[in-house]
């Protein structure tokens, strides 16, 4: 899927971002408010992975959504 998508309808794909990354909180989400960078900086900061980890995960998450 397309992010821009996914920035257009983030209030729809904030429940299923919380669902992949349990850590986010309900604030996190509302800070990222659909900015692929504030939410690949947030991911880093919470589960102490590196960019490139994250930016993986974060294009495998968008494939499936």
């Amino acid at each position: 899927m397309n992010w821009n998508r996914i920035e257009g309808n983030w209030t729809e794909f904030k429940g299923k971002a919380q669902a992949k990354w349990g850590k986010l909180t309900g604030d996190d989400l509302d800070v990222i408010n659909g900015n692929r960078k504030k939410l690949s900086g947030r991911l880093q900061a919470l589960y102490g992975k590196t960019q490139e980890d994250v930016e993986q995960e974060i294009d495998e998450w968008t494939k499936i959504h």
